[in-house]
């Protein structure tokens, strides 16, 4: 993939963003941000954004993304998924307040911010998009363990700098060795077209900032359905997919 592959793939990426998002005034404060990404119920996800009395902007999801999950039987508050989820959103530089999540931010901040929080609410959504309280088993815990077990490198939640100035947090870079490049790698529990999007865009964007070498891998929960054009999608910008219940035929692409 040439340089200019990639950037033509993030000016697609920008004109879906501007031209799919639409901000409307609710109050005399408050606006509504929404934007083109769905969300389980392929309902668009909503941002609120105000301004702060020190001069910033707040923004927020009003509590939808914790309080959806609740409804669907996902109980957070088990030690496990609260650690997971506090550290997913330190990661990203969310805060949690009581149900909401939210970001302050000054003006110049917000197009950084604004894609935090979307990443925090997609990100939150779809590690506990199973985890229902007949449902134990949490995806990205699943995979940590398997490269423990298998004595990978690695290290999780890693917050990257694109091309773009905006910041993405990878699920696990496993550094470069003598046998192998170093490896980017983006854990997809429920694979949608836009959780592809937004993987795509994170891969693009960070690409010429690392090594020439470096490989992107997504790694699909296969458990849901997979259409052949997602899968296609990412073949198509070089970034290498591994589905879950192949993981003993390409474990050696981690390992090495």
């Amino acid at each position: 993939m040439t340089t200019t592959d990639i950037t033509n793939l993030m000016h697609t990426y920008y004109d879906w963003l501007r031209d799919k998002t639409t901000v409307t005034a609710i109050d005399g404060e408050w606006s509504v941000i929404t934007t083109p990404y769905l969300d389980r119920h392929n309902d668009y996800l909503q941002l609120y954004v105000r301004p702060t009395l020190t001069g910033g902007l707040e923004l927020s999801d009003d509590g939808y993304t914790i309080t959806d999950l609740a409804s669907t039987g996902c109980d957070l508050q088990t030690p496990r998924r609260t650690q997971l989820l506090q550290t997913t959103l330190n990661g990203l530089g969310v805060n949690r307040i009581g149900d909401t999540l939210t970001v302050h931010c000054t003006y110049d901040q917000f197009a950084n911010k604004k894609h935090r929080l979307v990443q925090a609410m997609l990100a939150v959504n779809d590690i506990f998009y199973t985890a229902t309280a007949n449902h134990s088993s949490i995806f990205i815990y699943d995979v940590a363990l398997w490269l423990d077990s298998h004595e990978v490198r690695y290290t999780s939640h890693i917050k990257l700098t694109g091309t773009s100035g905006l910041d993405h947090v990878f699920d696990f870079v496993i550094p470069k060795s003598r046998q192998a490049p170093e490896r980017l790698v983006q854990v997809i529990n429920h694979p949608n077209n836009d959780a592809t999007k937004l993987t795509l865009f994170q891969f693009t964007d960070i690409r010429t900032r690392r090594t020439s070498d470096s490989t992107c891998i997504v790694l699909i929960n296969d458990e849901h359905t997979i259409r052949s054009s997602i899968i296609d999608s990412f073949h198509t910008y070089d970034i290498t997919t591994m589905l879950w219940s192949a993981r003993h035929i390409g474990f050696m692409t981690f390992t090495l």
